[in-house]
């Protein structure tokens, strides 16, 4: 149950994790980046062995992104996610792959996407954007208007 879960996270870490909102087979909690990592394992010791996607949000706003880790449990058939926050200026993160191998392509996307460094993730080559050498284009500072502009009307 949630329940268990709940409480082996503000067991171990205190006030480095928040905002838990239980369901009736899903957890959702914001973790600090000092905790995050270990909060992760500790879901896949309690049987999240499967991470479903990492996810970012924009909050450029606040001068940060939120990188979101879906989990699943086949033997609970129980939903986790955690959040955690980053600095936009300088996003780098721990990379999961020691945990999941299959986070490498998902950092990968993400790293692509919004120039998030996935530190110890071996491969953050480009997945789709050949010689890309704008900024990232999902973050919500990047200007499709004008990109499109340049690119495709300027030998107009």
């Amino acid at each position: 149950m949630p329940e268990d879960i709940a409480a082996a996270l503000a067991s171990r870490f205190g006030e480095s994790v928040s905002d838990l909102i239980l369901g009736e087979r899903s957890i959702l909690f914001k973790a600090e980046k000092d905790a995050f990592h270990e909060a992760l394992s500790l879901l896949k010791t309690l049987g999240f062995e499967h991470l479903s996607d990492v996810s970012v949000v924009d909050y450029m706003s606040e001068g940060e992104f939120e990188v979101v880790y879906h989990l699943w449990s086949h033997a609970r058939k129980e939903r986790a996610t955690q959040k955690v926050r980053i600095p936009r200026e300088s996003p780098a993160i721990d990379s999961v792959v020691d945990l999941w191998p299959g986070a490498q392509i998902h950092e990968r996307e993400a790293h692509e996407l919004f120039g998030i460094r996935f530190e110890g993730n071996p491969d953050l080559s480009p997945l789709f954007l050949e010689d890309w050498k704008e900024i990232p284009p999902f973050r919500k500072d990047f200007d499709t208007r004008a990109y499109v502009k340049k690119r495709y009307e300027a030998d107009e």
